[in-house]
């Protein structure tokens, strides 16, 4: 028995794991019998979300000084990477602060686990890279970023791909639809100052956080004018960063997955559905479209569906709503910032 244990055992280094995704992940990992340590500087995580287990250290991925010391002392098997600034807004109007955060930090970072043979990767990156398109899209569709955030996401996979053509590490590129909801447990979930998720910032709504409510856009060419989404629970979200790191761990073969269930949601649907869950009367506001959203953003899920066996525990979108919504009440008195 103790043999098995120490087949399966694996040594995880993660990069924002102070966040929301990156700490869902990290406290899966440990209930599975994972070791993980945890890199982030905190500069939009918190460290209340890092699992006590997990080992913890406060750096930013470009300070090499820090990582040589941190590196030595553990040999690890896989290399999980969240650390990003996400808001497609922001990106818009501050360009080269998502290129020297998420492009050139990445670079350094992933170059200096590779030198140390840390050559397992899993990168977590967006649905933002395909651009604006009228259908369901495959890993195989051209990418047509839309914004300097995802422009920062696919110039971090080419970087991938080349230090994989140059057989220097194997990858899973994991493409994040819209994550929303917090785990059955809430045992963490998204804190943000200025909140961009849809789910997240119609919770602070209904909850009366903020006043009034935007939908950006009405003359989408959807059935109600506003722009579709598919969205997946950060539970499912989770459970494929584990299924991902054993596929990659077992079969050493690099590919690139989309993370959505495929199933097409107006925001317009999504506001009513939030409204009628909290049992709220509010109104909202049509305003224009925010320059770097696209119209239209579902995906095709088959490849992970037949590759990693996926099988989606928590895909009802009145539940993703509903554990959002649980999650901002438990934190709506806690001085997180």
């Amino acid at each position: 028995m103790n043999k098995l244990k120490k087949i399966y055992k694996k040594e995880v280094l993660i990069t924002g794991g102070a966040g929301y995704i990156g700490s869902a992940v990290a406290h899966d990992l440990i209930r599975k019998g994972h070791k993980v340590t945890v890199l982030d500087n905190l500069s939009t995580g918190f460290k209340r979300l890092v699992p006590p287990k997990a080992t913890f250290f406060k750096t930013d991925i470009s300070n090499t000084t820090n990582l040589k010391k941190i590196l030595k002392k553990k040999k690890f098997d896989v290399v999980m990477h969240f650390a990003a600034f996400i808001k497609v807004d922001e990106s818009v109007k501050k360009p080269a602060k998502y290129y020297n955060n998420n492009f050139k930090k990445t670079k350094i970072f992933l170059d200096y686990c590779i030198n140390r043979g840390i050559d397992k990767i899993i990168f977590s990156s967006t649905a933002a890279v395909y651009g604006n398109k009228k259908k369901k899209v495959t890993e195989k569709d051209k990418l047509s970023p839309s914004s300097p955030y995802a422009l920062s996401k696919k110039k971090c996979e080419e970087f991938i791909f080349n230090q994989n053509k140059l057989k220097r590490c194997n990858y899973i590129i994991l493409r994040y639809f819209n994550v929303a909801g917090s785990p059955p447990n809430l045992e963490t979930g998204l804190v943000t100052k200025k909140a961009t998720h849809l789910i997240k910032k119609l919770c602070e709504f209904v909850l009366g956080k903020k006043k009034i409510f935007y939908i950006y856009g009405s003359n989408y060419p959807t059935k109600d004018g506003t722009a579709i989404r598919d969205f997946i629970h950060i539970s499912d979200l989770s459970m494929l960063h584990i299924l991902s790191m054993n596929y990659l761990l077992k079969k050493n073969i690099s590919q690139v997955f989309n993370c959505g269930y495929g199933k097409e949601y107006s925001v317009l649907q999504i506001v009513k559905s939030a409204l009628r869950i909290s049992k709220k009367k509010l109104t909202f506001i049509f305003s224009s479209r925010r320059k770097g959203d696209v119209g239209y953003a579902v995906a095709d899920n088959i490849k992970i569906k037949k590759y990693l066996k996926f099988r989606p525990r928590y895909g009802n979108i009145n539940y993703i709503i509903n554990t959002a919504l649980k999650w901002e009440k438990k934190i709506k008195n806690k001085k997180f910032f």
